[in-house]
Formats: C-alpha cells, sequence, structure tokens
C-alpha cells in the first residue's frame, strides 16, 4: 500500500483540510459520527471475515492478512465487536463478538505466549463485563494460570519470547499491557499471587525498562539465573537508545493501568513522566500523530503510527482521572486532539474502503518491512475503546 504520508506537503494538506472541518465540530458529534462509521465499516468487516475460523489483522500486497488464535493479535477483532455491542446495544454485535470470542477458548491453556492477555482480556474480558456470562469468567482465570507459568521469580518478570539465541530471557514494554489479566484475576479468585506476579513485573520493569528522560527501551533481556540486566536493546525500534513510539504508549498505558488497579503512587508518577516525555517531545507532530520512532532517522517523511495514538489517546483519557484539574486539562486536550485527528479523513478510511479496517496508517514493524502504512486490527480496537472513553468523559462534569 502507497504511503500517502511520507510527503510533507501532502501530510499538511489533508491535515489542514480535514483537521480545520473536524476542529470546528465539538466532540460529541466527532465521537458520534465515528461510532456510526465503524458500525457501518465493520458491518462490512463481518461479512467479509463470515464463515472464517481466524482473525483479520492488517493488509499485505493488497490482501486482507488473517491469523490464527496464537497470534498475539487475535483478540483485537473480537474486542471491537463487543464495544460496538457496547456502542450502540445492538444485538447484532452481541451475537457476532460472541462467536469471534468463542473460537479463541483453547488459548486458556496455551503457555507459549505472554501475549494471553492481549488474546483473552480484550476479547473474553470484555465479553465477561458487558454479559456476565460466568463461562466466560473462567475461561479468563485458567488464561491468568497459564500466564502466570511464565513467571520467574528470580527474574521478577514475565518471559516475553521463547527460543532468542541472543536474549534467554526477554521482556519487552509491551508485556505491561498483559498485568490486567493477572490483577483481574487476582480479585475475581480471591488468589494473591496474581497480583503478586502482576506488581513484581510492574515494578521490574520500573527500575530496568527507563532511560532518565523517562523513554523506554523496547527489550530489556535479563540472566535468568540472576536476574541481572544482560542488555537493553530494540527489536522493532528504530536504534537500542531510539524511542519507539508505541512501545511509549505500551508504558503510558500500562503504568496507568496498573496505577488503577493497585493505587501504588509510583505507578502514577511514571505514568505522568511518560506522558511528559511524548507529549513535550519536539517531534511530536502537531496533529498529535506520533511517527513510527521520534527518533526515526528519516522525520518528518517518516510513516505515521496511528496505532500509538489510538492507544495514548485512550490511555491520557484515564490518566486524566488520576491527576489534579490543571494537568488533567492538558491530558484531555491532547487526548481529545488526538481523536480528532484519528477521526479526519487523513487518518479515518472511507465506508467501504481501506479492507473494512477503520483506520489507516498504522505501522507495525518497520525494521522488518512488515506492516508499514497499513491498517492494523490493534488501531482499531484502542480507537474504540478511545472513542468510548472519550464519551464516557463528555457525560460527566468537567475538570
Amino acid at each position: 500500500m502507497k504511503n500517502t504520508l511520507r510527503t510533507p506537503a501532502l501530510l499538511l494538506f489533508f491535515v489542514a483540510c480535514a483537521g480545520l472541518r473536524a476542529a470546528e465540530a465539538p466532540m460529541q458529534a466527532i465521537v458520534r459520527d465515528s461510532l456510526e462509521f465503524s458500525a457501518a465499516q465493520y458491518t462490512r468487516m463481518l461479512a467479509q471475515v463470515d464463515g472464517r475460523k481466524d482473525y483479520p489483522r492488517s493488509v499485505d500486497k493488497g490482501e486482507t492478512t488473517f491469523v490464527r488464535p496464537t497470534d498475539w493479535t487475535s483478540g483485537f477483532y473480537p474486542g471491537s465487536l463487543w464495544y460496538l455491542f457496547e456502542a450502540t446495544g445492538d444485538p447484532k454485535w452481541r451475537d457476532a463478538a460472541a462467536n469471534s470470542t468463542a473460537g479463541l477458548v483453547a488459548m486458556q491453556d496455551y503457555r507459549g505466549t505472554h501475549d494471553l492477555g492481549f488474546i483473552l482480556f480484550c476479547s473474553y474480558g470484555n465479553g465477561l463485563r458487558l454479559t456476565g456470562d460466568a463461562s466466560y469468567r473462567q475461561v479468563l482465570l485458567k488464561g491468568a494460570e497459564s500466564l502466570s507459568s511464565r513467571f520467574n521469580t528470580t527474574v521478577g518478570c514475565i518471559k516475553s519470547w521463547d527460543g532468542r539465541r541472543a536474549w534467554p530471557y526477554p521482556v519487552i514494554i509491551d508485556n505491561m499491557m498483559n498485568l490486567e489479566l493477572l490483577t483481574w484475576a487476582a480479585k475475581a479468585s480471591a488468589t494473591p499471587r496474581f497480583n503478586d506476579i502482576a506488581v513484581s513485573h510492574a515494578d521490574t520493569t520500573l527500575r530496568n525498562h527507563f532511560r532518565a528522560d523517562s523513554s523506554s527501551f523496547h527489550v530489556v533481556d535479563y540472566d535468568p539465573a540472576t536476574g541481572k540486566v544482560r542488555s537493553r536493546v530494540t527489536f522493532q525500534g528504530a536504534a537500542d537508545n531510539s524511542a519507539w513510539a508505541r512501545g511509549q504508549a505500551w508504558g503510558l498505558y500500562g503504568f496507568t493501568m496498573m496505577y488503577r488497579e493497585t493505587r501504588d503512587p509510583r505507578y502514577i508518577e511514571q505514568a505522568k513522566k511518560i506522558a511528559a516525555f511524548v507529549l513535550n517531545h519536539p517531534r511530536l507532530p502537531a496533529d498529535k500523530i506520533p511517527y513510527w520512532d521520534f527518533d526515526a532517522p528519516d522525520i518528518p517523511v517518516a510513516p505515521r503510527d496511528a496505532s500509538a495514538a489510538a492507544i495514548m489517546s485512550s490511555a491520557l483519557f484515564e490518566l486524566s482521572d488520576y491527576v489534579d484539574p490543571v494537568t488533567g486539562r492538558g491530558y484531555l486536550a491532547v487526548a481529545e486532539q488526538q481523536l480528532r485527528s484519528l477521526a479526519s479523513p487523513a487518518y479515518r478510511a472511507k465506508l467501504g474502503e481501506n479492507h473494512n479496517f477503520l483506520l489507516m496508517h498504522a505501522t507495525g514493524h518497520f525494521p522488518a518491512h512488515s506492516e508499514i502504512d497499513v491498517p492494523i486490527n490493534y488501531a482499531d480496537y484502542y480507537f474504540l475503546e478511545a472513542l468510548l472513553r472519550c464519551k464516557a468523559r463528555l457525560t460527566r462534569p468537567a475538570l
């Protein structure tokens, strides 16, 4: 897919023309329009996916790519369907979400990935929250047990990837996102061990993953026998010392979530520090949609990452609730600006286009030349989540 956002003049044209119209509309109208569009677009996605037992992930060479349940992104499509049910109340989305979620049932026993939080909590977790189906609870509890099997008490973290010879015990910043499954399971089953694992992982990440400016390394590799750090490197970023945009988003969201779950003030302070790094960064574009890496060598013509922006926006809506009113208003302003940009024609697809995904211009794994300037299912998921969080926020008193 041709990257239409690599030419600065063209980018500015789209943002200026579309952004002016979006800026004139109140957030209520932007949220309503985007949710209505999402339902119409994903109605087409339902027809595209009908009868398949795999999950739409992205686009490659002009074709939709589908993944099996073991792929780390498999839970985002059913999670998006659950969000559409939450947004509309239409039982069509409940039934579609339940059917899609059911295809992930075997993942509750899968111990070959650290991403069971993404896979199961986005799907079964939202399903349980919205329907109360007790069978979903059991799947989630078994999934939490499977995830906890990857925890090493010496390291203090859940292992990310297996089979990496150069990295005997890699832990990626993304893994913060999978801790919510464990904190939920601790409360749902009165099993403190799950929460202890989540806290240990967050604490170890807090100590070892961040630089002095509060930007995050992507990968920290540990010696599994001693727990000592062997190296701090990247896999998906521009360089070992660069600030990979989605990695910063995972950290922002993850520590905000861990504060919600534990009320540990260290976690909210870390979330605030990450937010300060991102929001004050001189290379954060005016439309607040980051380049795929804040240190990408070809800025300002580097590809953007709409998925990172969607994750950040969703996190900032929540983070605004946990800080003083002045700081909170600042977070809300950026979260809303990111939604305005994502909802504009510069990033949101036209109905029936973009292979029926919602957002354009995400970047998956740039160093591997994979999923560059394409739609990706987790961009859609966090876009919908941000829209719903914004909608809920708009019904509450202003800070």
